[in-house]
């Protein structure tokens, strides 16, 4: 007789914990051959209130920390990708990629890991500005993070696609929920236990694995989340996101840049700057010894 391979389970990823699905559901996802790969949670609307607990308290603390420091940390998840590239390699071939797709698909995920870390510090020097005004003031305008972001990943692109969303939301300070693909979630997964033996600060990123179509209304209505991403493939649901978000007024990112994961416009300073708030700051200007002086 055959024997029964033990297929793993897959839990999600919230505060920097592996907790299972408060649902108890799952499914089995199919591998290259129409094999089941593994078995996923389904995530519920508990598991995304969790979820969104903890990307709330880390927002001051990520947020809080230095432009500089923030790129240490994007960094050093780069490098240990690179250390683990044969098993993120493998699942990608796993879930049908070719041998040379694979290879490519972790290389630009690295760099692009390695592109948004060199953006943490520089960002904020292209989008700040000094302002013109009549009056004895200095008038500053800077980027400051909008708070919890919800990212929808393409379903192409296991680790490609889930990367190009939560790389530029975090770099500025954002914390993120991330779906990961339905059709293939493995590399999200195993991404999410990369994280978890990083320096990045438990909640900034959390990971959820299960079906869309069941968690799309509550992503929408939760009124703690202060911006929804939708990269998947749904022509629909781009208006529905923005009908339901208009109530509590969330953020919504509805377009891709490019269906090609590796399109140029995949990586840009936009996309960090699309999920910033402006603060507009006014300072007195003090005059001392005449109109012409001030300090």
């Amino acid at each position: 007789m055959e024997r029964l391979k033990v297929l793993k389970t897959y839990k999600i990823f919230i505060g920097g914990k592996f907790p299972r699905t408060e649902s108890g559901r799952f499914y089995q996802p199919l591998d290259a051959t129409k094999k089941p790969l593994a078995n996923m949670c389904l995530s519920s609307r508990k598991d995304l209130r969790n979820a969104v607990v903890a990307a709330r308290g880390a927002v001051e603390v990520w947020s809080g920390a230095t432009a500089y420091n923030r790129s240490q940390i994007l960094y050093r998840l780069a490098e240990m990708l690179e250390g683990r590239r044969s098993q993120f390699e493998e699942e990608l071939i796993r879930q049908g990629s070719t041998k040379t797709a694979a290879k490519k698909e972790v290389d630009t995920t690295v760099d692009r890991w390695v592109y948004y870390a060199g953006w943490c510090d520089k960002y904020q020097q292209l989008y700040s500005s000094v302002n013109p005004v009549a009056t004895s003031h200095f008038n500053f305008s800077i980027l400051e993070p909008t708070g919890v972001v919800l990212a929808v990943a393409p379903e192409e692109g296991s680790l490609l696609g889930i990367t190009s969303l939560i790389a530029p939301v975090i770099a500025s300070g954002n914390a993120c929920i991330a779906l990961a693909s339905e059709s293939k979630p493995l590399c999200a997964i195993s991404l999410a236990e990369v994280i978890a033996t990083s320096d990045v600060p438990g909640g900034v990123i959390n990971m959820l694995t299960g079906k869309y179509s069941e968690l799309e209304a509550h992503f929408v209505s939760h009124m703690d989340v202060n911006a929804l991403w939708y990269g998947g493939n749904d022509k629909n649901a781009p208006k529905r996101i923005e009908e339901g978000s208009a109530a509590n007024l969330k953020r919504v990112k509805t377009t891709t840049p490019s269906k090609d994961l590796y399109a140029e416009n995949w990586q840009s300073p936009y996309l960090i700057k699309a999920f910033t708030e402006v603060k507009t700051t006014w300072h007195p200007i003090e005059n001392v010894g005449g109109a012409n002086a001030s300090y």
